[in-house]
């Protein structure tokens, strides 16, 4: 079903006045995106929350794969799916292979990724393990990468919370993580991916 831009719009727009007066969000950039950029938007993921706040200052319309669970509560199905989330069952998340799949095809389309490369909400607020998942796509794909982090979403809705705190958010959109073509063509270039991407997040996590 084609997406309806104007309710996109009206959605983004509401949730990040919302956030910007309720938790003060800003963003900052540390990358100058260009109109022709297509890109995996790759995100720390401590809160609910993330989704909504990429969604809203990221400045095009993203997609990215949702567990069908966080469909049932319809005002956050409504918010979600303008936002860009597409669901996927229970079996197909657990599958690594169809998750990747997944992915690959939001990109091939021609879409912007969000991927949340710990694999799940971190239970304390800091940055856990990245699974190598996101280097095999963008390796694949040969998709630059663009690092994101949020400070903050923790403390206003952590794992388990059902309610939003006023606490202060920041994302942070780091600088873009690009190999030149004769490097995606190298055995190791997952590898190299993720070391770079591993690098561009302890520097995000640090910046506050």
């Amino acid at each position: 079903m084609k997406q309806n831009r104007i309710f996109y719009f009206i959605v983004k727009y509401f949730f990040k006045i919302l956030l910007k007066i309720y938790n003060r969000c800003s963003v900052e950039w540390l990358y100058n995106l260009k109109p022709d950029d297509h890109v995996i938007i790759a995100c720390n993921h401590v809160s609910y929350l993330d989704p909504l706040i990429a969604g809203c200052f990221f400045p095009r319309q993203l997609k990215y794969l949702a567990k069908i669970e966080l469909f049932k509560f319809w005002p956050f199905k409504i918010a979600i799916e303008a936002l860009g989330a597409v669901p996927v069952s229970r079996e197909s998340g657990n599958s690594a292979a169809g998750a990747l799949k997944g992915f690959m095809k939001l990109y091939r389309e021609g879409n912007d990724v969000l991927i949340f490369p710990e694999g799940g909400r971190s239970p304390d607020g800091k940055l856990q393990v990245l699974e190598a998942g996101v280097g095999l796509i963008a390796a694949h794909e040969h998709a630059p990468i663009l690092p994101a982090f949020i400070h903050g979403a923790f403390k206003a809705m952590p794992t388990g919370a059902f309610f939003v705190k006023p606490a202060k958010i920041k994302i942070t959109f780091g600088k873009l993580i690009k190999l030149d073509e004769q490097e995606y063509l190298k055995r190791d270039a997952r590898e190299i991916i993720m070391k770079k991407l591993n690098e561009a997040f302890q520097e995000l996590e640090e910046r506050n």
